[in-house]
């Protein structure tokens, strides 16, 4: 067992996000049985939800002329435009049937503003609007995560960065996270979790 100084946060393992989703990470569905073998080493579980209005900024389909994985640019920032997912309350964004959600202590859901998108378990795109999940851990002095889950490349990736510049000692499990890999982003996420100190296992 780690000590209840150290949490599991859980990324969006979600039904868009496996394979048959609008949004189907490959390989989705193969991390199921892994997380939860591995929420038995931990007092602390939470899981992230992606959790968008059916009009969503970050939707190809709110945007004429535009295709999924077209990029535009938003007040925030660049955006990439996404096939409808995880839309609250339909199955898609729904838990994967296999996930063991009631050792969930915490759901956090994100993506529920419609003008932003928001990848990370910390913060919305716009890097500052807070999602109240930092507070969570520190009000139960939780100094230690290790992420699973998905996508390696996006929701992980930006949940990993932003705990470490939160102050906290962040590892991720490799192996119990897939990736979308658009155009190089495994790779690049790869950097990026590396250079912010984030352990890769």
């Amino acid at each position: 067992m780690r000590p209840d100084t150290h949490a599991l946060l859980v990324i969006d393992v979600q039904n868009d996000f496996c394979p048959g989703g609008a949004l189907a990470v490959p390989g989705g569905d193969e991390i199921v049985a892994g997380i939860n073998a591995l929420m038995d080493e931990f007092s602390a579980v939470i899981l992230t939800q992606d959790w968008h209005p059916a009009d969503h900024s970050s939707f190809a389909s709110q945007h004429e002329g535009l295709d999924p994985y077209a990029v535009t640019e938003m007040p925030y920032g660049p955006q990439v435009l996404w096939p409808d997912h995880c839309v609250q309350g339909s199955l898609g964004s729904e838990f994967d049937a296999g996930l063991n959600t009631t050792r969930a202590d915490l759901i956090i859901r994100k993506g529920f503003r419609r003008a932003i998108d928001s990848y990370s378990a910390f913060f919305e795109n716009d890097q500052t609007t807070p999602t109240g999940l930092e507070g969570y851990l520190k009000t139960r002095g939780i100094t230690h995560l290790t992420l699973t889950g998905l996508a390696t490349d996006f929701c992980v990736n930006f949940s990993a960065v932003d705990a470490a510049k939160l102050g906290f000692k962040v590892e991720v499990r490799t192996d119990l996270c897939r990736a979308i890999d658009l155009d190089g982003s495994l790779a690049a996420a790869t950097d990026s979790m590396t250079a912010a100190g984030v352990t890769l296992i």
